[in-house]
C-alpha cells in the first residue's frame, strides 16, 4: 500500500515537469539534404520538395514530399526517376533532418507526332501538320510542359493566322517506349486538333470616329473586308492606328460571329486633338532713335487630319533678330491614288542677317513598303538670292540647285511623341547641281558656274525604358556636305532648340557637323514629362572652301574644328 503510494507521486510530478517546459512540442524539420541531383540544382528540389527549415513534421509528410517532386520532374520529362532514400532523421523528439536521394534517369524524348481532326483540312493547314508530324519541329524534343506548350503554341499561333481563331488542341493520347538500340525512352503523341468554324472577315464595325473617315482608318490598318482572318494583322493593327497620331491609345480589336455565322471585327477607337497652334511673340522696342523696333518669336502650326482625310498641313514662322528670319509651309497627300505612297510638298525660306535670301520648294513621294521601314525619293529647287544692299561686297553667289535623293526610314517606336521603346533611323542622301548666275561683277573666266555637292544626313533615336516611367532617349545626328567651292549659304547650321539646346539658334557653320542629345526622362503620363539632358556636338569648315562675308572678290576662311556640349 505504501509503495502504491509513493509511484503515483512520482508519476506525476514527471508529467507535470514535461508538460511545463514544453506544452506545444511539434518537431520541425531543422534542414533539408538532397543527393543524386545531376540536371537540376539542390535549391531546385528544396523548391519542388514545399519543405525547408521550420517546416512541421507530420504523417504523411514524406509522401508529399514525393509527390511534389514526381510532378515536377515530369513535367520536365523526366519519369524514369527513382527515389533511393527519402526519409527524416531526426535529432531529437523536436528536430530533424529531411534527406532525399533520387536517381534521375534518363529523360523521354518526343518520337513521333500523330494528329486527328474531325472536319476535312485545307492543303495548307494539312501540309503544316504533315510536315510538323514527320518533320523535326516536335520530334527529338524532351516530353517536357515547356517543349509541349511551345509545340501547341505554334500549331495555334499557325491556326489563327489562317482563319481559324477558335482553335483548339488536346492531347488524346500518349504511348511510353524504350528503345534498347539508342538506350532512350520515347514517347508517341496523338493530337485532336478542333479548328472551329473558319473565320472570314465579313463586316468591320468601326466606332469612335466623329471626324476621320472610316476608309483612312481602314488604310492604316491595313485590312479589309472580305479577307480572312489572321491573328497577326488583328495584333498588328493598334500600333499602325497609334502611329497616325489621330486617336488616343488603340486597344486591340475583337472579334466574333453574328447570328448567321458572319465574322465581325469590331475596331473601338477614341479621338484626340489633331490640330495644334504653339507659339510666342514679342515686340523688341527700338534702343536708339536710328534704330527700328522689330517683332520676334516662334510660331507653329499644325493640322493633322484636315477633314478627318488623314491630309497634314503645318505652317511655321521663326524670328531670331531683326535681319534672320525662317517660313516653312508643308502638306502631306496620304495614300496617293489609293497605294501605299505618300506624297509631301513643302515650301522652306530663310533670310540671313540681312546677306541673303534662300528658298527651297521640296517634293518628297514616299513608299510604304511595312508598318516600320519606308523609303522615298527626294527632289527639291533652291535659289540663293544676295541682298541688294549688300551687293557693293561679295556675300554669296546668285545662284539655283536642283536636288535629287533617296531616304529610307525605319520607326519602331512604341509612340510618335512620348516612346518607351523603340527606333527611329533615317537616312538621306542627296546630289545637287549648283548654277552661278550671278552677280555678272564677280564672276571670272576662273569661276566655276556648275558646281556639284553630296550629302549624307543620318539621324538615330533610340529609345528605353529602364524602370516603370523611367525612359533614357539618346538621339545621334551627322550632317556631311562633300564637294569644291561651296559657299556659307551651303553649310549646315547647328545650335538651338532643335539641334544643340543652350546654345543660339543657328549659332555654328559648318560642312560637317555632329550633335548627340541624351535625355533621362520621367513620364507624369503617356505622353507627358520631365527630363534632364546632356547635348554635345562637333562642327568643322574645311579649309579654302568657305568665302567671306565681306572683301570685294571672294576669299577664304582657314579650317576650323570645335567640339562642343551643354
Amino acid at each position: 500500500m505504501t509503495h502504491r503510494i509513493i509511484f503515483h507521486k512520482i508519476f506525476f510530478f514527471i508529467s507535470i515537469t514535461v508538460f511545463a517546459q514544453n506544452p506545444n512540442a511539434v518537431p520541425v524539420i531543422q534542414s533539408v539534404e538532397i543527393k543524386g541531383a545531376e540536371n537540376f540544382s539542390e535549391s531546385r528540389y528544396i523548391n519542388w520538395s514545399g519543405v525547408s527549415s521550420g517546416t512541421k513534421i507530420y504523417d504523411g509528410l514524406i509522401d508529399t514530399v514525393k509527390k511534389n517532386i514526381s510532378y515536377q520532374l515530369s513535367l520536365e520529362g523526366y519519369y524514369n526517376f527513382i527515389f533511393k532514400e527519402c526519409r527524416i532523421e531526426k535529432h531529437d523528439s523536436l528536430s530533424g533532418n529531411l534527406i532525399i536521394n533520387i536517381d534521375e534517369g534518363t529523360p523521354t524524348y518526343i518520337r513521333s507526332l500523330h494528329y486527328t481532326s474531325g472536319k476535312e483540312d485545307s492543303l495548307v493547314i494539312k501540309d503544316y501538320l504533315d510536315e510538323l508530324s514527320t518533320g523535326s519541329f516536335g520530334k527529338n524534343r524532351i516530353f517536357s510542359r515547356q517543349n509541349l506548350d511551345y509545340t501547341f503554341n505554334r500549331i495555334l499561333d499557325f491556326l489563327e493566322n489562317n482563319g481559324y481563331p477558335f482553335a483548339k488542341i488536346n492531347l488524346v493520347s500518349t504511348y511510353f517506349s524504350f528503345d534498347t538500340l539508342l538506350n532512350k525512352h520515347f514517347v508517341d503523341l496523338w493530337l485532336n486538333v478542333d479548328k472551329e468554324l473558319k473565320a472570314k472577315i465579313d463586316y468591320i464595325e468601326i466606332s469612335g470616329n466623329t471626324k476621320t473617315n472610316d476608309d483612312v482608318i481602314l488604310k492604316a490598318a491595313g485590312i479589309r473586308e472580305g479577307e480572312i482572318y489572321s491573328q497577326k494583322i488583328i495584333d498588328d493593327i493598334p500600333a499602325r492606328l497609334n502611329k497616325l497620331n489621330f486617336f488616343e491609345f488603340v486597344e486591340k480589336p475583337s472579334f466574333y460571329f453574328n447570328s448567321r455565322n458572319e465574322g465581325i471585327l469590331s475596331i473601338k477607337i477614341k479621338e484626340r486633338q489633331t490640330n495644334n497652334f504653339d507659339g510666342i511673340v514679342g515686340y523688341v522696342p527700338s534702343s536708339t532713335a536710328n534704330e527700328r523696333g522689330y517683332f520676334t518669336g516662334f510660331v507653329n502650326i499644325g493640322l493633322r487630319n484636315l477633314f478627318g482625310t488623314g491630309r497634314g498641313a503645318s505652317i511655321r514662322w521663326q524670328q531670331e533678330n531683326p535681319s534672320s528670319q525662317e517660313l516653312e509651309l508643308h502638306y502631306l497627300e496620304p495614300w496617293l491614288l489609293n497605294y501605299p505612297f505618300n506624297l509631301e510638298l513643302g515650301l522652306f525660306q530663310r533670310k540671313q542677317d540681312s546677306t541673303y535670301v534662300q528658298r527651297s520648294l521640296d517634293a518628297k513621294l514616299e513608299f510604304l513598303a511595312t508598318d516600320e521601314i519606308s523609303a522615298s525619293l527626294l527632289l527639291s529647287s533652291l535659289s540663293t538670292i544676295p541682298t541688294e544692299r549688300k551687293l557693293k561686297t561679295f556675300t554669296v553667289f546668285n545662284s539655283s540647285s536642283l536636288v535629287t535623293g533617296v531616304s529610307l526610314k525605319i520607326d519602331t517606336r512604341s509612340d510618335l511623341y512620348s516612346p518607351t521603346k523603340g527606333i527611329l533611323f533615317i537616312s538621306n542622301f542627296k546630289s545637287s547641281i549648283k548654277k552661278i548666275n550671278g552677280p555678272a561683277n564677280y564672276i571670272t573666266s576662273d569661276t566655276k558656274t556648275e558646281v556639284n555637292y553630296q550629302r549624307i544626313e543620318l539621324d538615330m533615336h533610340v529609345f528605353h525604358e529602364l524602370f516603370n516611367k523611367q525612359v533614357v532617349a539618346l538621339g545621334l545626328h551627322a550632317r556631311e556636305l562633300k564637294g569644291n567651292d561651296f559657299e556659307i549659304s551651303d553649310l549646315y547650321l547647328l545650335g538651338g532648340v532643335n539641334t544643340l539646346r543652350g546654345y543660339r539658334e543657328k549659332q555654328f557653320q559648318g560642312n560637317r557637323i555632329f550633335w548627340s542629345n541624351l535625355e533621362y526622362r520621367y513620364l507624369l503620363e503617356s505622353r507627358s514629362f520631365i527630363f534632364l539632358f546632356f547635348d554635345s556636338g562637333y562642327y568643322l569648315r574645311d579649309e579654302n572652301q568657305t568665302p567671306t562675308l565681306s572683301g570685294q572678290a571672294p576669299t577664304y576662311l582657314s579650317g576650323q574644328v570645335r567640339n562642343i556640349s551643354r
